[in-house]
């Protein structure tokens, strides 16, 4: 099994790399079910971070990492989700594409999650950037419902994500060229 060594906020792992395609290989960063990285990874974006008053990321993978720094800080948060719920009405919605997903998908917010937002500073949180399309899809979401948006944090900038300057993230993840 082929892997990657990383330290994140002082915790070593070894992420199994595996396939995107013929040419690409990622490390797997994969926040559930890791307690002790989603705690200390959450602390260190806290201290990197602007002064927010939620937390908001997408469903799934990035809700570990909403929760906690949310309960560490603000003690809010909302998760825009991936398919409408009984519960949403009227909801916003946008396309995107991420690299660990197949096809395209939507992300949704209900009316009650958008009034809720209004007039807050959102910081904005996901487990890994990459392409930054899901990123680009929450920030797109925001700016639908009028949010202001004081920041973008996650905690491995993948590839040539680690250039880019309108992010905060604790470590560098290399993609593998075949």
């Amino acid at each position: 099994m082929d892997t990657y060594h990383i330290n994140i906020a002082g915790v070593e792992r070894d992420l199994i790399k595996y396939p995107v395609n013929d040419k690409l290989d990622i490390a797997a960063f994969i926040l559930f079910g890791d307690v002790e990285v989603t705690e200390k990874a959450a602390a260190e974006l806290l201290k990197r971070c602007p002064e927010h008053d939620v937390v908001v990321s997408a469903e799934a993978k990035g809700i570990p990492l909403c929760y906690e720094m949310a309960r560490q800080g603000c003690r809010e948060y909302v998760i825009a989700r991936k398919s409408v719920k009984v519960y949403m009405r009227n909801c916003v919605d946008v396309a995107v594409n991420s690299i660990t997903t197949a096809e395209v998908q939507r992300l949704y917010l209900g009316d009650t999650d958008a009034q809720f937002l209004k007039g807050k500073r959102v910081l904005i949180v996901d487990d890994v950037i990459s392409t930054g399309e899901s990123l680009a899809a929450l920030e797109q979401l925001m700016n639908k419902i009028g949010v202001d948006v004081v920041g973008k944090a996650c905690v491995l900038a993948e590839g040539d994500a680690k250039n880019r300057d309108d992010i905060i993230f604790l470590e560098e993840l290399p993609v593998f060229e075949k």
